[in-house]
């Protein structure tokens, strides 16, 4: 694998030699001062050029290594996906290291030295790009949040959690594990960071897909997060559901106490009464008879 040296040597080297590049930025995670040496770690790269244009009609050349695969995703069909204001390839090369490249103009550049305080100028030919600060987590740090966010995660929580239960009344497996994967866990997972930030302060990030918390929250916090996760069948995701159910409520109500925020304990009660007559409901029941109290 080549060394990281030799993967600047080659971007650097590349945009040297080409006049119509003008500056090279570093933004992500090689940028981080904190970050581990970790040989997966992606190359994030930005070429400013005078004309965007000649990358938009033209493929780009790039001497980089052996490609494992590449896609571009400034142009994309499949996600409907049309950005006219830059170019991106990621490249995977077979030696195993990434470069994520983002082509933009020059008249672009504050948001690539900005928008994240993980950002270094690797080269600027015109002394053009002001002084950056140095390179910090801070644009990653958990967002405390206000009366109005907090309660609108729990009303997203308690909302989509019948979606679950009916899926999985329904035979429709499939259904309630992605309600369950991505709008269910995504709710608990913002409270679960929000009570980390209660506990150890805001100035701290929960890392990617929430992997730090482990070192944030309590152990039986975590490891009750951990139990969230199923297999795809139906006893266990109704026991994730519940266990997940569980949690929220029990976080929710440290977070507020934490932050001094209001919390009512309503939807708590009525949906999770509700999530167990789904449970016991026999399959071939044509109405509903559910009282929450």
């Amino acid at each position: 694998m080549r060394s990281e040296k030799e993967m600047y040597d080659l971007i650097l080297g590349y945009a040297k030699a080409h006049d119509d590049i003008r500056a090279v930025i570093l933004n992500g995670s090689r940028a981080n001062p904190n970050r581990k040496p970790d040989p997966f770690n992606d190359f994030d790269i930005v070429y400013l050029v005078r004309d965007l244009q000649q990358y938009k009609t033209a493929p780009v050349h790039l001497d980089f290594g052996e490609l494992l695969v590449y896609e571009r995703t400034d142009e994309n069909e499949l996600f409907n996906e049309h950005f006219p204001e830059f170019v991106c390839y990621l490249m995977q090369f077979a030696d195993g290291n990434r470069i994520d490249l983002t082509i933009a103009e020059t008249a672009r550049w504050h948001g690539y030295c900005f928008d994240d305080r993980l950002s270094v100028v690797l080269l600027d030919k015109d002394g053009a790009l002001p002084p950056l600060p140095a390179p910090d987590e801070s644009s990653h740090y958990i967002e405390r949040p206000n009366a109005q966010t907090f309660f609108e995660c729990r009303t997203e929580f308690w909302w989509i959690a019948p979606y679950v239960s009916k899926g999985l009344w329904r035979g429709q497996l499939l259904f309630a594990q992605t309600h369950m994967e991505i709008c269910i866990r995504k709710m608990l997972l913002q409270m679960l960071k929000w009570y980390a930030g209660a506990l150890c302060g805001f100035d701290r990030t929960a890392g990617k897909c929430g992997d730090r918390l482990e070192q944030l929250l309590p152990p039986a916090l975590w490891n009750g997060y951990l139990e969230t996760f199923a297999v795809c069948r139906e006893d266990d995701i109704w026991r994730a559901l519940f266990k997940a159910c569980e949690l929220f409520t029990a976080v929710s109500k440290l977070t507020a106490e934490a932050l001094g925020l209001a919390i009512d304990d309503e939807y708590d009660r009525r949906v999770t009464a509700f999530l167990r007559y789904t449970h016991d409901l026999p399959r071939d029941a044509e109405t509903l008879d559910f009282t929450a109290d």
